[in-house]
């Protein structure tokens, strides 16, 4: 299978879970429990999936070629 597609997979899904983390973060915050280490795992899983998302658009591009 081409890189650039598991790449893709893979960050599509991460930054999914990043913002489902973010909207769990935010229920919490909201029912005055503790928010704030869910919400730093949320913005790392979502800095995580982009960044994937970046390296997959460069693997397609040198697939391209």
């Amino acid at each position: 299978m081409k890189k650039w597609f598991i790449y893709s997979v893979v960050a599509l899904t991460t930054v999914g879970l990043g913002i489902s983390l973010l909207g769990e973060a935010i229920i919490a915050k909201l029912e005055q429990r503790s928010w704030f280490m869910l919400g730093t795992l949320a913005l790392v899983v979502i800095n995580t999936g982009l960044s994937l998302l970046g390296r997959a658009v460069i693997e397609r591009i040198k697939a391209s070629s």
